[in-house]
């Protein structure tokens, strides 16, 4: 006996694309087997770690928790929509690499989706609301502390008044204290 499939749209990255699947079909799975957007990663497949976090509606959202079928009607963003126009990186992005938040990649596309949402939220956070932002994600490399840096660094390079004579002297000051986050 086969499955009975359903012809959905998704809008994903400003993009409505048409898949068939079955109603049980995971949105992470969606989206990396059937649309090929492999920059949504899937680390423990119950929510916890926040590897597959992807945008809906602009709030994060678990995409192995989420069935595609739901999102229908809704604007997916995942990593691969984080990038400008232009195709260069987004601030977000950016900050992860000049910080060297990227550690060894499996968890970075959830914690750059996050991150985006949350500075949406709060475009200049302390350094306590940055460590906050990612202690729903997990990095299995334990690299917290220049993610926090990311985060804080994502903050300045998307606030309109930066000044990147600015950035010389915040180097200077840049703590390098050790970090904990707990997940």
């Amino acid at each position: 006996m086969s499955e009975e499939l359903h012809r959905i749209r998704l809008s994903v990255n400003g993009v409505t694309r048409e898949v068939e699947l079955p109603a049980r079909r995971l949105l992470s799975d969606a989206l990396r087997h059937d649309l090929g957007l492999t920059g949504t990663h899937v680390g423990c497949e119950h929510g916890v770690c926040g590897a597959c976090t992807v945008l809906v509606d602009g709030r994060p959202v678990r995409a192995c928790l989420m069935f595609a079928v739901s999102a229908v009607d809704t604007e997916i963003t995942t990593v691969e929509g984080l990038t400008r126009e232009d195709g260069s990186l987004g601030p977000v992005q950016q900050a992860f690499a000049e910080c060297h938040g990227l550690q060894c990649g499996f968890c970075t596309p959830g914690f750059l989706t996050t991150v985006t949402a949350c500075l949406r939220e709060n475009p200049h956070p302390s350094h306590d609301e940055a460590r906050e932002m990612v202690a729903g994600n997990l990095c299995r490399c334990t690299g917290y502390q220049n993610i926090v840096k990311a985060v804080e660094r994502a903050a300045e390079l998307a606030d309109p008044q930066h000044d990147d004579q600015h950035d010389d002297q915040h180097d200077d000051q840049q703590s390098d204290a050790p970090v904990e986050v707990q997940p």
